[in-house]
């Protein structure tokens, strides 16, 4: 798992408990991986390939806020009640990845504070990170240089997975 720049602050006894807990999975093009609103129980690690990070807009469609690849983390929803997706996700391509089950995150880091407190900062790194991009994305999408409207950019094609 050292291909992932947020672990390097686990120790190597943190990352074999979190190698224990994770699983290699895949998702096709098009596939939805996350759907907004749905229980949090899960999260992943990309190895390759990309996902569309989306928010739903009633009467819209599915806004991309962002997308992310090789190294990130997708899902943290699972860390705090009502442990509920925040954003869907779409495979936007080929997507291989580690899956963690979140419940036996949640019991290493009960087991174990100090893992519990390493893999928590690890966390809110990747969420500040996160946060930052999304922020930048929003302020793209609701530029209105021409003075009309506010514009949804979506995304359509065989990629767009309806809801």
């Amino acid at each position: 798992m050292s291909e992932f720049a947020h672990l390097a602050s686990l120790s190597p006894a943190e990352l074999a408990a979190l190698a224990r807990t994770g699983r290699e999975v895949s998702f096709r093009t098009g596939e939805r991986v996350i759907t907004e609103g749905r229980p949090a129980q899960r999260c992943w690690l990309i190895r390759r390939g990309r996902v569309r990070l989306d928010v739903h807009v009633p009467g819209r469609c599915d806004v991309v806020v962002q997308t992310l690849g090789h190294g990130d983390l997708l899902g943290w929803s699972w860390l705090v009640p009502p442990y509920r997706w925040h954003f869907g996700a779409v495979a936007d391509e080929p997507v291989h990845a580690i899956e963690f089950d979140t419940a036996a995150l949640s019991e290493l880091a009960d087991e174990d504070p100090s893992f519990g407190r390493a893999l928590t900062l690890m966390l809110f790194q990747a969420l500040l990170e996160r946060l930052q991009a999304t922020r930048a994305r929003l302020l793209d999408l609701y530029r209105n240089p021409a003075g009309g409207g506010v514009e949804y950019p979506c995304h359509g094609g065989a990629g767009q997975v309806p809801r």
